[in-house]
């Protein structure tokens, strides 16, 4: 095995089980344990884990927490029910943006009863869903491929952008603090500002997770948002914050959507 696969390996089993032994990674793989031991170094210099006696954590990574393979198995019911939620915003003929994260990439399933629909998305996983799939007219944005977000970013991503207008976007964020989201990676940002302006309507998609928290990247506040979208786990404590500076937050529940504006 090559190292970079061996690497791409304990990356796959560090999500399933969030911790492993050097001694368990040397066995699975049939390798030295300092052989190992530079893997882990070398994923640690990444920011991807973090070292600990005899082993390796993903816990309280934020780095790790970015990739697109650990985002999808995270709170995974609750961003479908939003992302359920979200497609009902839709009326058949029109254009939306969907961007790169997990949660607005759920909306993908629910769009047959809005076509015909013009979808504009960078997301891989979007584009491969989507793909000649009946009613949809698919613009699949180019760039550079960012293997961590599964998706495709950077210039030209964005003069593509700049170059179309579309009536719904739906956008998504690693944390929002107060009334303003944030995200770790700048060329993501930039991607997702030009979506917020080639949209008439604005969404943003979080689960309750991401309340409370901070991220390196200033994204934008709330309020270039027509609503945001989460669930009814949301505190009652960030709830008001929302509804101090006058930001739309839907909460939805299995049950019932509930609105405070």
């Amino acid at each position: 095995m090559k190292p970079e696969d061996r690497r791409e390996a304990i990356m796959e089993v560090l999500m399933e089980a969030g911790t492993a032994s050097v001694e368990d990674l040397a066995l699975r793989f049939g390798v030295s344990k300092m052989t190992v031991h530079r893997d882990l170094d070398d994923l640690e210099q990444a920011g991807l884990l973090r070292k600990v006696h005899g082993g390796a954590s993903i816990q309280s990574s934020p780095q790790f927490e970015s990739d697109f393979r650990y985002r999808e198995k995270i709170a995974a019911s609750e961003k479908r029910r939003i992302a359920e939620h979200a497609a009902t915003l839709i009326e058949p003929g029109q254009s939306i943006i969907i961007d790169d994260s997990s949660t607005t990439g759920a909306i993908a399933a629910f769009l047959k009863d809005s076509r015909p629909l013009t979808v504009i998305t960078n997301n891989l996983g979007v584009i491969a869903e989507l793909s000649g799939a009946p009613g949809i007219n698919l613009i699949a944005l180019g760039g550079h491929y960012s293997k961590k977000f599964n998706g495709f970013f950077g210039i030209v991503t964005e003069e593509a952008l700049r170059s179309l207008r579309a009536d719904v976007a739906f956008l998504s964020s690693s944390a929002i603090e107060g009334a303003i989201a944030f995200h770790q990676d700048q060329e993501v940002v930039q991607t997702k500002r030009q979506m917020v302006k080639s949209a008439s309507r604005k969404y943003l998609l979080v689960d309750h997770g991401k309340f409370g928290r901070s991220a390196l990247h200033f994204l934008t506040g709330l309020e270039a948002f027509d609503a945001v979208l989460s669930s009814d786990g949301v505190s009652d404590q960030h709830a008001a914050v929302l509804d101090d500076t006058g930001v739309k937050l839907i909460r939805v529940s299995n049950q019932r959507i509930s609105e405070k504006a």
